[in-house]
């Protein structure tokens, strides 16, 4: 089953990243965001990946183009226009890099991808969220439910600690960051079928994948929910980024479920 990833949006809540760069390529422990995400999926043995490009694609392919570069160690014979390659750490995946257009919005780049995947089930997420999500356990709730889509729900925490004091002001009880008021929200890492493109018919370049599509397919009763309550985290902003990088300093990345 291929994973196709969301990689083409212009990211300008990040915009101290992503001016020189597409949010994907943000790196994390020094390395991009999108190989954080693509560890995650080659885990479960899933190593086949198809990345929707557009806003600063060249530098996505760029880096997949001299992968090997990123990763190992190289000398360079100027003197004879030669190169060697050091204890070489490439992956082992296939990774089909597709120009679905800078302005295109989400609905529009799945539909552009559709020959790429070809007429079999595919997974689906976005270039900026990780999570120890078991894929494996994903993918039996999708065949089990037997819808046409199934996306991963998750609850986040809240953003403030709850303080509860007593008239005279001594504190009750305290609670950091306690979990959200119970609404759980999309947190990408789909399931689908091919049958969701009949939901893509048309002009869907200005069209977002959540907005319509998605709707649609709910309102027709194909839409499942595979419930997470582990890691999950969006890099939505820098504070994003700041906290994605200082779990992983700390080794505390709970994302990081490869070896």
């Amino acid at each position: 089953m291929k994973v196709v990833i969301l990689a083409g949006g212009l990211g300008t809540r990040l915009a101290e990243e992503t001016d020189v760069r597409p949010k994907p390529m943000v790196e994390i422990g020094g390395r991009p965001i999108i190989w954080h995400i693509m560890k995650i999926y080659a885990h479960y043995g899933f190593k086949e990946f198809v990345v929707c490009c557009g806003y600063k694609g060249y530098v996505i392919k760029e880096y997949f183009a001299n992968y090997f570069l990123h990763q190992t160690d190289v000398t360079f014979d100027l003197a004879n226009n030669k190169m060697e390659v050091h204890n070489s750490g490439s992956e082992d995946w296939k990774v089909t890099l597709v120009d679905t257009g800078i302005n295109t919005n989400t609905a529009g780049r799945i539909k552009r991808i559709q020959k790429y995947v070809a007429n079999e089930p595919f997974m689906l997420t976005y270039g900026d969220g990780v999570s120890n999500i078991d894929i494996h356990k994903l993918i039996d709730f999708h065949k089990k439910a037997g819808k046409i889509a199934t996306l991963s729900s998750i609850q986040l925490p809240g953003r403030f600690g709850n303080v509860e004091t007593d008239e005279k002001g001594t504190v009750k009880t305290f609670q950091e960051k306690p979990i959200g008021d119970g609404v759980r929200i999309n947190g990408g890492f789909f399931v689908l079928e091919p049958e969701i493109f009949k939901y893509l018919d048309g002009n869907m370049d200005d069209i977002q994948w959540e907005k319509k599509p998605l709707i649609e397919i709910a309102n027709d009763g194909k839409l499942a929910a595979y419930q997470h309550d582990g890691f999950w985290k969006c890099m939505d902003a820098i504070r994003d980024k700041i906290e994605l990088e200082a779990l992983w300093q700390s080794g505390e990345a709970a994302w990081k479920i490869w070896k």
